[in-house]
């Protein structure tokens, strides 16, 4: 295989085994046995029939939330948003699976997503066109409409969106035929992880095979240069946010209609958070992506397992994550530094 394709596969690999070879000395350190930890980590997240399928749950809002958060790193965007995204896209699908009703599933799923897209997107494209228009960093703007997001959410399910006489803050139930399809029987596998592979695919084909991903790129390389090159920056930047809210819009509408089938308070525990850090481990690839977020989604899936199992802490889990973050900083960096000293020895050669 061509190093360019294996090389961002291998990283995330390379950083994952290390993250878990630090990681059993944590739980050593914890009084637990390593090997009877990520025995039963490994058993209930990926060969347990129902944990698999609840790998594959919480998998999908992590691969769309992720691929947003490509979309817009390769055109030089940094969406720390991800999270009121996805509160934006659940919110979205929510409505009209609530107030549509009458229309078959066929018509009705499509509708629920697309709402959801839409919310997202929109909440995306804000700090698009600040940043495009207004020169306002995206940084802050995105980060900053998580917390309008979450609290507009909260408000909603607690006041107008309530169901009645609910012990808690959520939504009524959602129709029926908005409700994604369950794909593994008996299990909580919904349709929504289809829909992700898919959307991965297409966007593979649209950043490596399409001159609309040549654009992004470049952008992304250098704005400059894509002005020279008659690209206009600005709309590829608004763009680029719309798309990347979108896809993580996307992530709440599965959410929704894939696994609680009611708006809650809190949608997501943290997926667009964790979604940036598997963004940055997967160098760019998509491939990279689809590997990580089933890693970081069989974490979770199997750590209360390990809890009860091994006497392991969650905490441990979030620990390992950390530590494959860090990991892959460290070879970005060693491997940065690598290429600016070729660059010193090529030109004292010269």
């Amino acid at each position: 295989m061509n190093e360019k394709y294996l090389k961002p596969i291998l990283s995330p690999l390379i950083a994952i085994a290390s993250a878990l070879m630090v990681g059993a000395i944590l739980i050593l350190l914890a009084g637990a046995n390593p090997i009877t930890a990520y025995t039963a980590l490994l058993q209930e997240s990926c060969f347990n029939y129902f944990g698999f399928g609840n790998t594959l749950t919480k998998m999908t809002p992590l691969l769309l939330t992720s691929l947003g958060v490509l979309v817009a790193l390769k055109a030089g965007q940094f969406n720390i948003g991800g999270e009121g995204q996805i509160y934006l896209g659940a919110l979205g699908s929510t409505l009209v699976g609530l107030y549509v009703q009458g229309i078959p599933a066929l018509i009705h799923i499509p509708l629920a997503l697309c709402a959801g897209f839409l919310f997202g997107a929109i909440w995306g494209a804000i700090p698009g066109y600040l940043k495009a228009i207004r020169g306002v960093n995206e940084v802050i703007t995105t980060l900053l409409l998580n917390y309008i997001a979450i609290n507009l959410v909260s408000y909603l399910v607690q006041n107008p969106l309530k169901a009645p006489a609910a012990p808690s803050p959520y939504s009524p139930l959602i129709a029926k035929s908005a409700q994604l399809p369950i794909i593994l029987p008996q299990s909580l596998a919904h349709a929504g992880i289809i829909l992700a592979v898919i959307v991965a695919g297409i966007l593979w084909v649209l950043l490596v095979r399409s001159p609309l991903g040549y654009q992004i790129t470049a952008v992304g390389f250098n704005p400059t240069a894509a002005r020279y090159a008659h690209i206009s920056v600005e709309r590829t930047i608004m763009l680029v946010m719309a798309v990347a809210g979108g896809l993580a819009g996307l992530a709440g509408a599965s959410e929704v209609m894939g696994s609680k089938y009611r708006l809650f308070e809190q949608v997501s525990p943290g997926y667009g958070f964790d979604a940036i850090a598997i963004a940055f481990l997967s160098r760019g690839s998509i491939g990279g992506v689809i590997l990580t977020s089933l890693f970081f989604a069989a974490l979770r899936s199997g750590a209360n397992v390990m809890q009860r199992s091994a006497g392991v802490p969650v905490t441990v889990v979030y620990a390992i994550q950390g530590l494959t973050v860090l990991f892959i900083a460290i070879s970005l960096a060693v491997e940065g530094e690598r290429r600016q000293r070729g660059r010193g020895q090529g030109a004292g050669g010269e």
